[in-house]
């Protein structure tokens, strides 16, 4: 018998959880459909397996000369309960398992079908009982810690329900307690000791609220939890067992698990979309592992005290589970389930729908034939309790839910990305217009400006000839325009000579009285105003040369204007004027403004005439002696120099006046090309902003219209832009309100001043919130200045570019400026800069402000952009 045991176990192979042999399973195949609402119901009975327990040591001492009172006949699945030496009893049970069988041999016929069965969604149970000592513990909750080969059902089912899920898709959760003394208690919370059993008044399923449950991931955490209860399990050393359990141990294993049927698979593989997805089953299976207290004989164990008390409630309760065991086999119409916790704990196992396998386990000595005898007949019973299993199986809602979140948030990633390329074709299709519309634009002008020329031509041929009668004409009106000048010229100097004459005159005068006065009282001032006498009549005799000079000119023009007079034929009209070579002196004098000597010029004026003198001129009635005087100061004030002469002698005042109480714009052009020189100085900008003179050049701006004007008043505005205290007070009186105005002229040269007006503003706000002086957002995109730098950044013009370019940059080094930049179109401008613009510094400073604000990044992620 041993040795075909041996090789019965040898010749074993353990498939993937596929069902036994000796325990054929009558379950439905598992691809058939089911109903959530209406499971199928199918008989099972509760499958009795008889291990039997090698002799112990003890026992060989004692029962050496009696042989054992059982014999196993394994191939036939029998046993022998002998009486004597010539009578016994023949029980017949689902599978014998001699002394010899391995631990896995008992897990593959007693506890693998009921696994199987679990994973299909069926409630199981594994129960071993027997009396005290004769291996119930061993073979249901044996670690292996020393000899994996010894490892118990508990252990082995473990590793085979996490090697038939799925981590993603499927749980297992476990409970661990005991009924001790008719109390349940947690074994993995021993602090919870008094747990209540709840029943469920429509399905009458059992329900522990309150007990420990446990996420099970791994095989290592449920040895970790099994080795948590075990330590916590009641237990005492009786004559039977050194350590006899003194209570019912239960391991409650709750499975859930997806299921998708193979035809509903197939189907979804062929076809994605959102309608035909279904909610995937999800079965819901229990398992349960009970390893009863053993029964035992009080004289037998020799309990006494508390442990007498202990094997009373261990008796009474197996003694109660026997009365159900009987009451169902013999089909009684009441069964006492409420006689003890352990049988409504076990209400679900036996006559319920779970599907039950028990193992009774005996011992061989012939001194305990009695309870040999009484477990075999318990087990003997329990073959004849039959449970009607059910499936429980339900719609998984959630998981449904979440594929439904993640294909939705696929189709709307793929909404996205289809939406960008219908953008950027309808970006190409933009372009392509435009492009099409610039040549069919450039096309008409080319035809335009062909007919123009064409009708140029026809013009230029039809008013030739008087061109040239017209320039006949010019010259005598050019001849006669000539004398009445010098005509002007010769009455200005005679009346200059008299008003000499009558100074020197009262100068003689005054010399004859001071020399009285010097000889009688030794003054010292007459010396110097001998001196002062002696320069007058030196002035004098200048003036009489040159009015002697222009009276010969005079002459001369007269007599060359008489000549043509005397030849109306034309035949000497072209003779070339003569004595105009004499004029150079003088007309050197009235052109001095647009010589290239003009700066020297001016400077010997300066120190001839003096400054204040010139400064006074700018008060004058003649508007063209105050254009004059304005002209000099402007260009007396592009050399560093005598900016603070100027200042110092009240030319700014004097130059901010003009601003205020003069409408010609000749005049408000040279004052503001002024103001714009003396505004290089950090000194006087800040004179300039004390008087006013921001407000004076925001209201010149508004009302010019010359673009000369206006590119003097933005060259104004622009150097005051570039210090760093004025910031506030510029921007509250209206400079950059100023600026901004401008743009209207669209003029280059304007539009470059106001670019560079708004970098310089641009650059000292950036340096002051670097600094930590100032917070919040750009005073420039509060005024509206944004849209016009985004719209220039790509100027055709490098200089407004390369102004525009540099101010973005600056602008977007503030973090704060970041949103209304990306949603005014700047980022997309920045990306241009940092990639293809021609100043590598810019570009630089282009990419390392984009790399380092996070809110820059975040958007160029959202519309994968790479710098």
């Amino acid at each position: 018998m041993a040795t075909a045991s041996a090789n019965r176990n040898g010749a074993h192979k353990s498939p993937n959880l596929r069902a036994s042999p000796s325990f054929k399973s009558k379950f439905p195949p598992s691809n058939i459909r089911r109903s959530a609402a209406a499971a199928d119901s199918v008989s099972g009975r509760v499958r009795v397996a008889v291990r039997l327990r090698p002799r112990n040591t003890e026992e060989l001492v004692a029962d050496a000369d009696f042989a054992d009172c059982v014999d196993l006949q394994q191939e036939l699945k029998r046993l022998k309960l002998r009486k004597n030496n010539w009578d016994s009893d023949t029980f017949e049970f689902d599978e014998v398992l001699t002394e010899f069988a391995s631990q896995k041999r008992v897990y593959e016929v007693v506890a693998k079908p009921v696994v199987e069965s679990v994973l299909e969604g069926y409630n199981g149970t594994v129960m071993a009982y027997g009396q005290t000592g004769t291996g119930k513990t061993y073979t249901l909750g044996r670690l292996g810690d020393e000899d994996t080969s010894a490892r118990g059902i508990m252990v082995r089912a473990m590793e085979d329900i996490l090697a038939n899920i799925s981590p993603e898709t499927d749980s297992i959760s476990v409970s661990f307690l005991q009924l001790y003394m008719e109390s349940i208690q947690d074994l993995l919370n021993p602090a919870n000791d008094n747990i209540s059993i709840v029943e469920d008044q429509k399905t009458g399923d059992v329900s522990l609220p309150g007990v420990t449950v446990c996420e099970i991931r791994d095989q290592q955490s449920f040895i970790q939890l099994l080795r948590l209860g075990e330590a916590h399990r009641i237990a005492a050393n009786t004559k039977l067992n050194t350590e006899s359990s003194r209570s019912h141990a239960f391991l409650m294993v709750h499975v859930k698990k997806s299921v998708v049927d193979r035809d509903e698979f197939c189907l979804e593989a062929q076809n994605r979309s959102i309608g035909n997805l279904r909610p995937p089953i999800l079965r819901k299976g229990k398992l349960i592992v009970v390893d009863l207290a053993g029964s035992e004989r009080i004289h037998k164990s020799g309990s006494e005290g508390h442990m007498l008390e202990e094997a009373k409630s261990i008796n009474l309760s197996l003694s109660a589970l026997g009365k159900c065991i009987n009451a169902l086999a013999e089909n009684s119409p009441h069964v006492p389930v409420r006689d003890s916790k352990l049988t409504r704990l076990l209400k679900d196992s036996f006559g319920g729908t779970s599907r039950t396998s028990l193992v009774i386990t005996i011992g061989p000595s012939p001194r305990h034939r009695a309870e040999t005898a009484s477990t075999i007949m318990f087990g003997q019973r329990a073959m004849k309790v039959e449970n009607m299993l059910k499936i429980k199986e339900e719609f998984d809602y959630k998981s449904l839910a979440k594929r439904l979140e993640m294909e939705i948030d696929k189709l709307m990633a793929e909404n996205e990305r289809q939406q960008k390329v219908y953008e950027n074709e309808i970006e190409r299709i933009r372009l392509e217009g435009q492009k099409r519309v610039a040549e069919a634009e450039r096309n008409y002008v080319e035809a335009l400006e062909e007919e123009k020329n064409k009708c140029q031509m026809d013009y230029m041929e039809s008013i030739k000839k008087l061109e040239e009668k017209w320039t006949i004409n010019q010259q005598k009106h050019a001849i006669n325009a000539e004398v009445v000048e010098l005509k002007r010229l010769l009455q200005d100097e005679v009346c200059l000579r008299k008003v000499a004459e009558d100074e020197i005159d009262n100068l003689k005068n005054q010399l004859f009285r001071f020399s009285k006065m010097e000889l009688a009282g030794g003054n010292s001032d007459g010396f110097n105003l001998q001196q002062v006498l002696e320069e007058e009549s030196c002035q004098k005799k200048k003036l009489e040369e040159e009015v002697r000079v222009l009276r010969s000119q005079l002459a001369q023009i007269s007599i060359e204007a008489n000549q043509p007079r005397s030849y109306p034929d034309g035949s000497n009209s072209t003779t070339p004027l003569l004595g105009l070579d004499s004029l150079e002196p003088l007309n050197q004098m009235q052109s001095r403004d647009g010589n290239n000597g003009e700066r020297a010029s001016i400077t010997n004026l300066h120190e001839q005439v003096g400054l204040q003198k010139i400064l006074s001129l700018l008060q004058s009635e003649d508007a063209n002696v105050r254009i004059h005087a304005v002209k000099v100061v402007a260009n007396l004030a592009a050399e560093e120099g005598n900016q603070e002469k100027i200042v110092e002698a009240g030319g700014l005042t004097s130059l901010l006046m003009l601003l205020r109480t003069y409408d010609d714009e000749t005049i408000c052009r040279i004052a503001a090309g002024a103001i714009a020189n003396l505004a290089m100085n950090e000194a006087n900008q800040e004179l300039i902003m004390a008087q006013g003179g921001i407000c004076l050049l925001a209201m010149t701006a508004t009302v010019a219209e010359d673009p000369q004007t206006l590119r003097m008043v933005a060259g104004a505005i622009a150097n005051l832009c570039g210090n760093d205290k004025l910031q506030i007070r510029l921007r509250s009186e209206g400079g950059i309100k100023a600026l901004l105005g401008m743009v209207r002229c669209r003029h280059p040269d304007v539009l470059s001043q106001v670019a560079r007006g708004i970098t310089n503003f641009a650059k000292c706000e950036s340096r002051a919130s670097s600094q930590g002086s100032r917070y919040g957002r750009s005073l420039l995109i509060d005024d509206g200045a944004l849209p016009w730098i985004v719209q220039n950044a790509n100027s055709e013009a490098s200089l407004i570019r390369r102004h525009v370019e540099l101010a973005l940059c600056h602008l977007a080094q503030h973090e704060v400026n970041a949103k209304d930049m990306i949603s005014g179109g700047a980022l997309w401008e920045l990306v241009r800069i940092s990639r293809d613009c021609s100043r590598e510094d810019i570009k630089a400073l282009a990419r390392r402000t984009l790399t380092s604000s996070s809110s820059f990044q975040s958007e160029l992620r959202r519309l994968r952009i790479e710098v």
